[in-house]
């Protein structure tokens, strides 16, 4: 029967959100994320018919060309984020500056935010999505740039929003699961699809993921440990973070993005890519390390911006393929943390 397949009792995100945190203010917020999720998929949707491929003849915070997605994008995060009546502070990867919300708007949460990540792929259609994390205001603090130039352990929800066949938001709050929701056009709203998302135990398909035309530039480990997973492994490399996390997060495998010689920082921002997709990958059962960085192999959540469009390096996926990386660091004297 048709009414078979109508979920009467759906698990949307403002009934998960209450239910597990008993935070309205988190309710909020998560919905107004949500509400910017919504519109930009819309707008991607539309991209074609509407003219919005090409570039809006700007350039982001970090000397990026804008596309004309890239702006309008901002601006529906930014404004579902600013009249939201709980946020303090914003970070944008598309502006320079960070943004203090009035003392009329301003609420307890700090977030920092890619509101179009893998937008060099809009014109060919490609998967794109929204990358965020959560930090609560410090006690005493009116709301400024200190209260979010924090590790990520002082992370309250880091998440990611793909836009593709499914409009999928995916999620977790500090010791919590992973979950994922997906956009029921429908009703038009988001209900939850996977109620504990973890990377295989076994470490899943066997898929490292690359940009190996970068290769010429990486130190020996990370050279040999691509090395090592050719034959054994499918290459498997979109070019859109969120695309490629997404399916490292539910098939297993591993994401590089290293730090090397042309790029000895990394080439991801920390506080609005790095840290939320490390956040969710190590409560999803992964790791999340930055392979050899400043003299040493770090986690990614004991990193502290000092700027917030910073970098980072990025090796993260199961515990079976980052401890071959590793294996390979120790092989040339460097220490890496036991897994």
């Amino acid at each position: 029967m048709a009414s078979e397949s109508i979920d009467v009792n759906p698990q949307t995100l403002s009934r998960y959100v209450m239910t597990h945190t008993k935070d309205a203010d988190l309710v909020i917020l998560m919905d107004a994320i949500a509400t910017a999720c919504k519109l930009i998929a819309t707008a991607v949707k539309r991209a074609g018919i509407a003219q919005l491929y090409g570039l809006a003849g700007e350039v982001n915070s970090t000397g990026d060309d804008q596309k004309k997605l890239d702006v309008m994008s901002n601006e529906m995060m930014t404004n579902c984020l600013r009249f939201s009546g709980v946020c303090s502070v914003l970070v944008s990867e598309e502006d320079e500056d960070p943004i203090i919300v009035g003392k009329e708007n301003a609420g307890d949460f700090c977030v920092a935010f890619d509101p179009l990540d893998g937008s060099s792929n809009i014109d060919c259609n490609v998967s794109v999505g929204t990358i965020f994390s959560v930090y609560k205001k410090q006690k005493g603090s009116s709301g400024t740039v200190e209260d979010i130039l924090l590790s990520g352990e002082k992370v309250v929800c880091a998440g990611y929003c793909a836009y593709s066949s499914a409009v999928e938001l995916v999620f977790t709050f500090k010791n919590s699961d992973v979950v994922c929701f997906c956009l029921d056009p429908s009703i038009g709203e988001f209900v939850r699809t996977r109620a504990k998302v973890m990377i295989p135990a076994d470490g899943g398909k066997k898929i490292y993921s690359c940009n190996e035309g970068n290769s010429i530039h990486w130190d020996k480990p990370i050279k040999d440990a691509v090395e090592g997973f050719k034959g054994a492994y499918a290459a498997r490399y979109v070019g859109s973070m969120v695309a490629d996390i997404h399916r490292t997060l539910l098939y297993g495998g591993i994401y590089l993005y290293p730090a090397d010689s042309k790029s000895p920082k990394g080439k991801l921002r920390c506080l609005y890519e790095g840290i939320p997709m490390a956040m969710i990958i190590e409560q999803a059962g992964g790791v999340a390390s930055t392979g050899l960085f400043e003299g040493k192999v770090r986690r990614v959540l004991d990193l502290v911006p000092d700027q917030i469009h910073c970098k980072c390096p990025i090796i993260m996926g199961g515990a079976r393929d980052v401890q071959r990386v590793f294996d390979e660091y120790e092989k040339n004297g460097v220490t890496c943390p036991k897994l």
